[in-house]
């Protein structure tokens, strides 16, 4: 692929965040051209296509991948279902943007990764939060020294559903909250602390009816610090991150989702008092970060950058996730199990 050709794109399934979010997104994007969608109902797929106003709609996954004008699929399905469409995706040539958390666990991200190896296709993992720029500017924050040493990370990430149809609300498709936002803060502390976590401890609540996670407070003990969190599937929606040095603070108002319509800010305060005395607030320009998603993922294609969330990231993030499951049965503190000879 050139620097002047359009990555041309496909979508397995119609997913609201794809139909709302992505798609139209990829659509604002000089560099992405949406040409296809499939859906296992085609009324579905051509309802989707109708609404994004793309080409052609297909009433399978299948149909996607074998047509020959799709360059990269994007996968916005059930968690159950990254892997085996990934895996499939790869071995039809296929570059894959899949939605987070690729998988249900380290070892069955692996085989995306085995299924990668000996090809020059390229791996995301959609974490659009690692694409927008607040985050590089908290890094820069964070890495020029200007809290100190960067000692503890606090997250919390909550909405409210209680939806029996919702994906989310499935055990065996990979639903409860910690996989579906609690992979957030984890992604996000890795990368601030440059490192992984050695060992984590879990207190989990479970819906009784649902038999998914509703409720997760974690420690993530890391070689220079700790990170906590908070997610929850039925709580007053909120999200909040923030950072503690030796010698100041770091606030990102709105860490996940943040909005294309409003500014997002980031407060840095050097505990002068407690009345915010001294604090300073940074406003970002607008940003999509789904659009930066799309960009940043084709010029990893073009060979011009590496892709923001590559499959080795993905597993090492799956491995964090893995131990808190652990955590969550032993109600002991578990060790982050990691194997750099293949990662």
């Amino acid at each position: 692929m050139t620097s002047r050709e359009t990555l041309r794109w496909g979508v397995l399934g119609a997913a609201k965040i794809a139909v709302t979010h992505v798609i139209p997104a990829m659509q604002r994007s000089r560099s992405s051209t949406v040409v296809a969608i499939g859906s296992r109902a085609l009324a579905k797929a051509q309802r989707a296509a109708s609404e994004c106003g793309i080409v052609r709609a297909f009433g399978s996954y299948e149909d996607v991948l074998s047509d020959p004008t799709v360059d990269a699929v994007y996968i916005p399905l059930p968690n159950h279902l990254h892997v085996p469409w990934t895996v499939r995706a790869l071995a039809a040539g296929k570059h894959v943007l899949c939605e987070k958390p690729i998988a249900l666990s380290a070892s069955e991200a692996r085989l995306i990764r085995d299924a990668q190896q000996g090809t020059s296709l390229v791996v995301g993992e959609a974490f659009m939060v690692r694409t927008h720029p607040q985050w590089e500017r908290v890094q820069s924050l964070v890495d020029d020294g200007t809290i100190g040493e960067l000692r503890a990370i606090h997250g919390h990430f909550s909405y409210f559903h209680d939806d029996p149809n919702n994906v989310r609300s499935h055990p065996e498709w990979g639903g409860g909250a910690l996989l579906d936002i609690g992979c957030y803060p984890i992604t996000i502390a890795r990368t601030l602390f440059r490192a992984e976590p050695v060992e984590v401890v879990a207190l989990v609540e479970v819906d009784p009816k649902l038999r998914v996670d509703r409720l997760a407070s974690v420690i993530m003990n890391f070689p220079t610090g700790q990170a906590t969190f908070t997610v929850g599937g039925q709580l007053v929606l909120h999200q909040s991150m923030q950072l503690f040095g030796t010698r100041g603070r770091i606030g990102v108002d709105v860490p996940f989702n943040a909005p294309i319509t409003h500014h997002c800010q980031i407060t840095i305060d050097h505990g002068r008092d407690l009345a915010r005395g001294g604090i300073v607030t940074i406003e970002l320009p607008l940003v999509d970060q789904y659009r930066e998603q799309a960009e940043q993922f084709v010029r990893a294609v073009r060979g011009e950058r590496a892709v923001a969330v590559g499959i080795n990231d993905a597993i090492a993030n799956m491995a964090v996730l893995d131990a808190i499951t652990c955590s969550q049965q032993s109600r002991m503190w578990e060790r982050v199990h990691r194997d750099f000879a293949t990662w």
